[in-house]
């Protein structure tokens, strides 16, 4: 008497070949097949290494850079404020010798002209010291005006040099650097012809 359900030739076969398909050994194969090649994983690791880096020492060369320019300006620009306050000390010197009355200068005895050349002296030592720490004065008379560098306090009428010209200085004007440290108080030309545009690089204030 023949079992049913045993199954022999090409009918077993095929159950063994499903069986084997879906078996866990199977199942893992193909999920390492599935897995990325560990040459591309480390392919896509450098460049991401390397992506880092660049962006490291880009900021790492910027910051260098802006160290330096910080460390220049502190060196250049430091005395800014201290060299604004001794302009204004020059200024009184170069006031109380104007004050002089003429008529005094002439009759004026050695002492007199002792204390005045005192004075001057003192005046040009300090723009001297200062000249050495790099305070340069500006000469604005014969040039067009410029809000960078001047500061009109009135305008003159005159037809003989272009409209907008400087004509007088009431309080000299400074530079520190390539900045500038005080405006030229002028007077500046009006009723001549147009003055040429003029362009080019500005200091900036300090």
């Amino acid at each position: 008497m023949t079992d049913d359900t045993s199954k022999h030739g090409p009918e077993a076969a095929n159950d063994s070949a499903e069986t084997a398909a879906v078996s866990p050994e199977n199942n893992d194969a193909g999920a390492q097949a599935a897995e990325a090649d560990p040459i591309a994983l480390l392919q896509a690791e450098n460049t991401d290494l390397r992506d880092k880096y660049l962006r490291l020492a880009a900021d790492m060369d910027n910051l260098r850079r802006r160290t330096e320019r910080d460390v220049k300006d502190a060196k250049s620009y430091a005395i800014a404020g201290f060299a604004r306050d001794m302009l204004g000390v020059s200024d009184n010197l170069r006031r109380g010798l104007e004050a002089i009355p003429a008529e005094a200068l002439e009759a004026g005895g050695t002492g007199l002209k002792a204390l005045i050349e005192g004075v001057e002296m003192t005046e040009r030592s300090m723009l001297a010291a200062l000249e050495r720490h790099g305070v340069r004065k500006l000469e604005p008379i014969g040039e067009k005006f410029d809000p960078h560098f001047h500061q009109a306090m009135f305008e003159v009428p005159n037809t003989e040099v272009p409209n907008g010209t400087v004509v007088q200085v009431i309080q000299d004007g400074y530079t520190i650097g390539e900045r500038v440290l005080r405006p030229a108080m002028v007077g500046v030309s009006k009723g001549g012809p147009k003055a040429p545009a003029n362009g080019g690089d500005r200091p900036e204030e300090a």
